[in-house]
């Protein structure tokens, strides 16, 4: 996302383009699939377009593209076309091994714990603001990151292991 400020008067369009980056990764990070990304993208965007909803500030539209983007990938993974659906291993080209393996960890995690790692270190809100963004309690929030963090490390000792 641009260093630079939204204007209050933009346009759907600047909206799109301004939040792409951070819709598109956050469902990429609930669903592990760049397809499933793309069309959870693209149904956020036009419930946006649809809507028109009119916000507060520029963190009121933020926070409400997040919790769009977790509400429909939430939906897309109960919907009966994916309980019907075999997942597919998608080869991915990482940049670098590490990439490659974290990334694999975190599709580990449950979907919940994910959302929260990837607001907390990748989009990095406070826990606070993850709490208002997601609903929940901030020491529910807190305890999400403590839990995932062990997960991880359990996961990552696990692999070290085999």
């Amino acid at each position: 996302m641009d260093e630079q400020t939204l204007p209050a008067d933009a346009g759907s369009e600047q909206v799109i383009r301004y939040y792409a980056d951070l819709v598109w990764h956050l469902a990429f990070a609930r669903t592990g699939s760049r397809n499933d990304a793309d069309d959870i993208f693209q149904e956020v965007f036009l419930r946006y377009v649809r809507k028109k909803p009119h916000f507060h500030s520029e963190e009121h539209r933020k926070a409400w593209l997040i919790r769009v983007t977790v509400n429909c990938a939430k939906s897309f993974h109960e919907s009966a076309r994916m309980r019907k659906m075999q997942p597919l291993q998608e080869n991915l080209v990482w940049e670098d091994p590490e990439t490659h393996s974290l990334h694999d960890e975190l599709q580990r995690l449950p979907p919940r714990y994910r959302d929260v790692i990837h607001l907390f270190y990748y989009e990095g809100f406070s826990t606070d603001e993850i709490a208002d963004i997601l609903h929940r309690k901030n020491s529910t929030v807190r305890t999400q990151l403590t839990r995932a963090r062990a997960m991880l490390r359990a996961f990552m000792e696990e692999d070290e292991n085999v």
